[in-house]
């Protein structure tokens, strides 16, 4: 099955073991728990999921294994790499594992990259893997990667490629630039990296969100989402408002470090304490301080995760 889905897909974080290996027990918990709190879909091994500090070996198992024990149509893996030849591999076991839908960064090191070095990167993933099922979403990340996606570039990508180029993950925040994809870009899912611009991507043709912040906060995106689909426009501003608000305090710190240290903090899971370089835990008295700012904006995180993750 080749499904997308429009709506909200959650950037998942991965649980470590003190020896930061892949949690996989407690990542297959945690998504499936991500389901139950309102995620349409998950996107496993993104940038919240640690993806490129784990070892090629580690992003196979984690493909293998989730593959194998969830809803693989509902999933999304991050395939992409420096390396082509790692990025065919993880893109290959991916579709072995049932899960046709990829999100791909262009690789990242070597600056600048010109549009003819990332047709050629995706030609080539693409002709080798060699599958009419697979179902590769864009990674746009500019401030990662150093390039950026224009709305041309897709077009080309799309008349080359057809289904197989189905989308794109925005995350440079340039709504201009999202907005135009959306509209010239025919027949390709166009999701907003935060889901502060959720409402606007929807009511200008988008499919959704891909967001780490949806690890605590998909309920809330949920509403937004199912107020815009039932033409509640009143109920989707205001509560797009309030999602904005939690989003934005939710930015304090970087994501994974400020993520697992609340899921940390609330559940007293072992696995939310561990994380690979270069990423450095937060100090308690940080955790707190953030915990109680969400709360006082309503949102009672203690009870939001052990409603959901314990």
């Amino acid at each position: 099955m080749t499904t997308l889905f429009s709506g909200i897909y959650t950037a998942s974080l991965t649980p470590l073991t003190s020896t930061y290996e892949p949690n996989l027990p407690a990542l297959v918990s945690h998504v499936e728990q991500l389901f139950e709190s309102g995620s349409d879909g998950v996107a496993i091994l993104g940038s919240t999921g640690e993806a490129n500090s784990l070892t090629i070996e580690q992003r196979l198992d984690i493909i293998s294994y989730c593959g194998r024990t969830l809803a693989p149509e509902r999933l999304m893996m991050g395939t992409g790499s420096c390396a082509l030849q790692d990025a065919i591999r993880l893109t290959q076991a991916s579709i072995e594992a049932g899960v046709f839908s990829v999100l791909v960064i262009p690789p990242f090191y070597y600056k600048p990259q010109s549009d003819e070095s990332v047709i050629r990167y995706y030609s080539e993933l693409i002709s080798s893997v060699d599958d009419s099922r697979l179902r590769i979403i864009f990674y746009n990340f500019p401030k990662l990667s150093g390039y950026n996606f224009s709305t041309e570039i897709l077009q080309e990508f799309k008349e080359r490629f057809g289904d197989i180029a189905a989308g794109i993950k925005d995350s440079s925040g340039n709504w201009e630039n999202m907005l135009s994809i959306t509209k010239n870009v025919p027949n390709f899912m166009v999701y907003s990296g935060t889901e502060t611009l959720l409402l606007n991507i929807l009511r200008e043709g988008g499919a959704g969100c891909i967001t780490a912040s949806a690890n605590l906060l998909a309920p809330e995106c949920q509403l937004v989402y199912q107020a815009w689909r039932n033409d509640q426009q009143n109920t989707a501003e205001q509560v797009q408002k309030e999602l904005t608000v939690l989003r934005k305090a939710l930015e304090s710190y970087q994501f994974v470090s400020e993520l697992k240290g609340l899921m940390a903090l609330h559940t007293g899971s072992e696995h939310w304490q561990e994380m690979l370089p270069p990423f450095i835990p937060l100090l308690p008295s940080q955790v707190r301080e953030l915990s109680e700012k969400i709360n006082d904006l309503g949102l009672n995180l203690r009870q939001r995760i052990r409603k959901y993750f314990c």
